[in-house]
């Protein structure tokens, strides 16, 4: 899932990583529009290949999140959603064609942050704090070529001391396993200290030395999206690849698993509530009974 105001390049990021064109024709809204806009959720399923590995991905963008003029109770809508994919699941495991269950669960959520606002808004705060007991939630700082090296370092470090001072959880990168080679631990320890990861995205193609790359022209050069010396492009599909099923996994033991429990223990308050009026009400009508029973003996005995 991505989530974020509208222009960050959510759409452009999704084509680049995956090598597609999922959204060739979309729509941009005038400042009229967006005052009427509402959010949108919207879910496209492909099928990619990494590592000659066949994976079934569904993209789900969420326009008109940040657009209209009240949106701080948007996030609700993708509270709501990714709900309703736990809940599905759930009816599914508990059906009886458990073995052929499709799993449709939210395992990523990228939110974007705007580089050109000062750190985090109270609407981002609000949103992760929302979702972050139900969705591995990964920063992402869109339009990183909007600043110099060393206002990007500075905007990071805002951004992250912001999410620890809210008390924000985001996706943990695992460390590696001790007998791995140590060229993959230097590698894992970059992927955690690039977050938030700030990206450029293109969609324009450029021909450099032979080779087609996805890049953005100024007047001083050409900027490849996929150059770390000003993006961590490559750093975020490394950690997908790599961590995809970390993130399969959190969002199976952790986020479901406190769904579940809790969907348990309301139906369990239900029964047990329900079974307290059954009881009540046996009680009640035990007590109508004995009354109608008691007034007929009086009634005898006065006849007497």
């Amino acid at each position: 899932m991505v989530v974020g105001e509208s222009g960050l390049g959510k759409a452009t990021l999704i084509d680049n990583l995956f090598q597609t064109d999922l959204y060739p024709q979309r729509h941009i809204y005038t400042g009229q529009e967006k005052i009427h806009q509402s959010i949108k959720i919207e879910p496209i399923t492909l099928e990619i290949e990494e590592c000659d590995v066949k994976i079934r991905l569904t993209i789900i963008n969420t326009p008109g999140y940040d657009d209209n003029i009240d949106c701080t109770n948007n996030y609700k809508f993708l509270l709501n959603y990714i709900d309703n994919q736990f809940e599905c699941y759930f009816n599914d495991e508990n059906g009886f064609n458990r073995r052929n269950i499709s799993d449709n669960r939210v395992h990523c959520l990228f939110y974007f942050i705007s580089s050109l606002t000062r750190g985090l808004k109270p609407l981002d705060i609000k949103c992760m704090k929302a979702l972050h007991h139900k969705v591995n939630i990964i920063p992402i700082m869109a339009k990183a070529d909007a600043l110099t090296s060393d206002e990007l370092i500075q905007m990071k470090q805002i951004i992250i001391e912001q999410i620890h001072n809210n008390n924000i959880e985001i996706y943990q990168i695992p460390d590696c396993d001790s007998d791995e080679d140590e060229e993959l631990k230097e590698k894992n320890i970059q992927l955690k200290n690039s977050l938030p990861f700030a990206i450029i995205s293109s969609k324009k193609i450029y021909e450099v030395k032979g080779k087609k790359i996805h890049g953005r022209m100024y007047p001083w050069g050409l900027i490849d999206i996929e150059n770390s010396n000003y993006s961590d492009f490559l750093k975020l599909r490394t950690m997908l690849i790599i961590h995809m099923q970390d993130l399969q996994q959190i969002t199976h033991e952790i986020h479901y698993e406190n769904y579940r429990l809790k969907k348990l223990q309301l139906k369990k308050y239900l029964h047990n509530n329900e079974q307290h009026k059954k009881s009540i009400q046996e009680k009640d009508d035990e007590f109508c009974r004995m009354q109608d029973i008691f007034s007929k003996m009086t009634d005898e005995l006065i006849e007497k």
